[in-house]
């Protein structure tokens, strides 16, 4: 039986994946750094000590991981401050789920960009747990921080849904031992492959009710 549920931040709740992309290539540029294609797709989903010592090593940011992060950290805050990229439905889906179950929120976001959300949106309330990757061991495709969610909301992670959009996502939710809902991200979707790991994959938060959780719990029991 379900007793909570994650969800994922970024690409799930917020239209912020394309955003993370501008922010990091415009800095790479600036900084004299190689930007490749496979940049934004090699970075998703890693904690920011992951993706900031990326950004150093292979994009070639003359900076120290540390002050890569800040930057970016701060380019992103100034970008949620003129406007927060929710996805259409993704506050109300929150609620719905709220109403039913504890929630918490795992995402690869650094901790001062989690909290400026759920200001912004007015969600502080609905999340008994929140936890940024950049708290655990490792980002996605590691479990690390869903396993952590679940220990924060007091539950088993076995008994615990995953709200996720994008491959390394979907695949931590699944190492962690969650049953898995995915919302494919519009800009950079997850091969099948990955999709096929899911119990449910809706076409938007929107979808997202109650009885969609269940129906992942109803196709994997």
């Amino acid at each position: 039986m379900i007793e909570a549920v994650v969800f994922d931040l970024d690409g799930v709740l917020l239209d912020s994946e394309q955003v993370w992309d501008e922010v990091r290539e415009a800095l790479a540029h600036e900084r004299g750094g190689r930007w490749s294609e496979r940049a934004q797709a090699d970075m998703m989903g890693m904690s920011s000590p992951e993706w900031s010592r990326y950004m150093h090593e292979t994009v070639g940011l003359p900076e120290s991981p540390e002050e890569i992060n800040d930057e970016v950290v701060q380019r992103m805050l100034e970008r949620y401050r003129q406007r927060l990229p929710l996805l259409p439905g993704a506050v109300e889906a929150v609620r719905r789920l709220a109403a039913r179950w504890p929630l918490g929120l795992a995402s690869s976001s650094n901790r001062p960009l989690i909290d400026a959300f759920l200001e912004a949106a007015g969600l502080v309330d609905a999340f008994a747990a929140t936890v940024s990757s950049e708290e655990v061991g490792a980002g996605k495709p590691a479990p690390d921080v869903f396993l952590e969610a679940a220990r924060r909301l007091g539950v088993e992670s076995a008994t615990c849904a995953a709200i996720e959009d994008s491959a390394n996502g979907i695949r931590a939710a699944r190492a962690a031992g969650m049953r898995v809902v995915a919302v494919p991200n519009a800009h950079y979707p997850p091969p099948a492959e990955a999709l096929e790991l899911a119990d449910v994959v809706l076409d938007s938060v929107g979808e997202l009710t109650p009885e969609a959780v269940d129906q992942g719990e109803a196709q994997t029991t």
